[in-house]
This record gives structure tokens, sequence and C-alpha cells, in this order.
């Protein structure tokens, strides 16, 4: 008989060369001959690190660039063709197998976001969790608000204006894989100076670059990033830049410095809404990919 334990989950496994049974929580895998105890504890653990993952949608921000839009509400719960925006990135989460969610918000129409997604019920899930971003500080600081959700669990964020076409499956069944680490999903993209822009030397990322007056490539880092539960701990030594935020941009460059970021490159098209024309061009795309799908 053997035991170990991932994350804060304790796993059994008792076996022979005839038999192995694994146990763990709820769910019972039974697996014949000895020849598949290898195989059996890859699926076991797989399994387990694909449920321990959580979700993060940040929604915070005034959204100034969106006046007078934003005057009465927050810039999430704007629509996007014919479903609020906040409601694209937590089916994105929800897709790709994730079901522990936290939204990040802020401002004074917080409560709002209670009053349309209640528990989460219209997305399958049980419930979901709420967090609250007093002041504007950046994208890492709106995630170090999370740290008591994550409990040292792998967390896949995604920023509340970004949509994507295809599905994200793939990319956070290779994060799961990781032993450590960030997983970035990178874009090449027409205009990317809006965004953080990496640097490759030989298909290998060698920097990022926060919104660049002169890209060195086309390829943008998306609002869709992974980490596991360093995260935190490297936001705690971040200082603000000449914006006076805390920049998400320094923590993918800090697990670069480690030697611990990986990256995707994300499939289908992808958009902020977080402009009048942005908004505009992602409430067409979602409209032309519901017309495909009739």
């Amino acid at each position: 008989m053997g035991c170990c334990v991932i994350g804060r989950r304790r796993l059994l496994v008792t076996g022979n060369r005839q038999l192995v049974t694994i146990v763990c929580n709820k769910d019972h895998f039974l697996f014949t001959a000895g020849a598949l105890w290898i195989e059996a504890m890859r699926h076991a653990i797989s399994s387990l690190r694909r449920s321990d993952m959580k979700g993060i949608v940040l929604a915070g921000g005034l959204g100034s660039r969106l006046y007078p839009l934003t005057k009465i509400t927050n810039k999430h719960l704007l629509p996007i063709y014919n479903k609020p925006m906040i409601y694209y990135p937590i089916e994105t989460l929800v897709e790709a197998g994730i079901k522990d969610i936290m939204i990040v918000t802020g401002g004074d129409h917080a409560g709002n976001f209670l009053r349309l997604l209640g528990n989460g019920h219209d997305f399958g899930l049980k419930g979901i969790n709420y967090a609250y971003q007093e002041a504007e500080g950046g994208i890492a600081e709106a995630l170090s608000l999370a740290e008591y959700f994550a409990d040292g669990e792998k967390i896949v964020v995604i920023l509340g204006d970004n949509l994507i076409e295809k599905s994200i499956k793939d990319d956070v069944q290779k994060f799961s894989g990781q032993d450590k680490g960030a997983r970035i999903l990178i874009k090449e993209i027409d205009s990317p100076e809006r965004f953080g822009v990496v640097e490759f030397d030989g298909g290998k990322i060698i920097g990022i670059e926060e919104k660049p007056k002169q890209p060195k490539t086309n390829y943008a880092v998306t609002g869709i990033y992974m980490y596991d539960n360093q995260v935190f701990d490297l936001i705690k030594t971040l200082e603000p830049s000449a914006r006076g935020e805390l920049e998400i941009t320094d923590v993918n460059n800090m697990y670069l410095a480690k030697g611990e970021l990986e990256y995707s490159k994300l499939d289908g098209w992808w958009t902020d809404a977080g402009t009048f024309e942005s908004l505009h061009h992602a409430s067409k795309l979602i409209a032309e990919r519901q017309r495909e799908a009739i």
C-alpha cells in the first residue's frame, strides 16, 4: 500500500502485480493488471490537478475609455452582441473545465455583478466567489486579492474584457502538466503596441515589454495567464510602474527570469473590448461566430 499527497488531497494506492486500486475523495478508479500501474497513477494525478485548478476573472477598473457608457455601469457589464461582456470570459473558463471561479471587480457598480450573475447557475456552476478592488492598482494588484481563494492551487486568470474564438482547454491541460511556473497565451496581431509584446530568440521568449512604442515582434500577450502558487509571493515584491500600477508584465518577466515561463499560441481570433472601436469589433466577431454556428 502506498500514499501520496497532491495539493491538499490524499491519494491512497493499494496494489500488487495483479490489481491496483486508487481511491480519491468520491472517485474510485479500478485498474487490473500490474502493467497498468503507471498509467493508473498518471490518470489519477492528472485528474486531480485538473479538478484543483481555479479560475479568476479580473473585471475591475473604471472603464474611462468607454465614458459615458461607464458612467452608470461597469465596463464588463456592457453588451457584446447578445450577452453582457462578463459572460464570455466565464464561458471560456467553464468550457475549459474550470468550475471554481472568482470575479474580482471594483468601482461604484460592483453590486450589479451579483445581481446579474448570482451564484452562477446560468453557467452550470454551484457558486461564484467575489472580491472587491478598492482602488485601481493594476492587473497584478487585482490578482493579489484572490490569494485566499486560490488556496495554493494553480490558477487560470482572464481579463474580463478579453474575448476569444476558440477553446483554451488544450492549453489548460498543458499547464496542468507543468510541474511549476506559468504559461501565457500569445497572438500575432497587426498593432501589438497596446499590449505586452514578446521578444523571441529562436522560438524562445527572451523578454516581454509592456506597451512598447516600437514593438520588437507582432506577438502580443493576451489577457489569459496561468500561474502556480508562486505568483502571489512574486506580486508582493513588485514596485509600482511609471503608471503607478503593479504590472502583470513584470510578474511574467519574473517567471521568465526563473526559467519557468511557457507559452502557447492562441488559436482563432482574440480581441479586447476596452475602447469604442474594440467594443464594436468584438460584437461583430461574436455575431459572425454565431451565424457560422447555425
